[in-house]
């Protein structure tokens, strides 16, 4: 199916959408309406249904969503109809962090592997994982076949871990490194700067008045 292009804030929504749908499917109601899907998220009723009107046409006026189609199509429309795999590049303090968060256990995605370059880190077992070498990373993946990449190297790493996932069969990749990195048409990339986004949080704090200089 083709759908209309939706802005990214509307994709962001849609996982709200989906976590939320989970949790009513969860406690046995079978029919929801924007207005409910409001309560639950602090999203607008209005948005609710035209974020959801990018995708088809899914309720009925005055009946409201069926709760458990519904979640079966944002799932399928985020690409989570089944347990996604994901592996991970750059053993250090962040990866390291990343394997050993409990919360992949509770959720669409399954963290299959974890890759290094460091000969004194191949090889280790970290959490559940063993740390595998990055060269190895293409005929390991032939099995494995993992799509979701997320890289947590130092920047001037992050180009080689990329290029080393597109050569894998990598689909998508997460970011973390600071660096830009560079990938073909047909692989999507999310960077995510936490130094940026505390920054623009910040811009949020309260101020005191800020007084022009002359």
């Amino acid at each position: 199916m083709i759908f209309k292009q939706a802005p990214e804030p509307t994709i962001g929504r849609l996982a709200i959408y989906l976590r939320a749908l989970r949790t009513i499917l969860d406690s046995g109601v079978s029919t929801v309406s924007s207005a409910d899907i409001e309560k639950i998220t602090g999203i607008n009723s209005g948005q609710v249904r035209k974020d959801l009107s990018y995708f088809g046409e899914f309720g009925r006026p005055g009946r409201g969503y069926s709760v458990e189609p519904l979640v079966n199509k944002l799932a399928g429309i985020l690409g989570l109809h089944e347990k996604q795999k994901v592996m991970i590049v750059g053993a250090g303090n962040l990866g390291t962090a990343l394997v050993g968060y409990t919360g992949f256990s509770n959720s669409d995605f399954e963290l299959a592997a974890i890759y290094d370059n460091n000969f004194n880190k191949i090889g280790r077992s970290l959490w559940h994982l063993e740390i595998l070498d990055i060269e190895n990373m293409p005929s390991i993946n032939r099995e494995m076949n993992v799509n979701v990449g997320i890289i947590t190297t130092p920047g001037t790493a992050a180009q080689y871990a990329a290029d080393k996932m597109f050569e894998s069969g990598v689909k998508v990749i997460m970011n973390f490194a600071p660096a830009r990195i560079n990938v073909p048409e047909n692989v999507t990339v999310r960077n995510v700067d936490l130094t940026q986004e505390l920054q623009i949080l910040c811009y949020y704090m309260p101020k005191e008045e800020i007084v022009e200089i002359k």
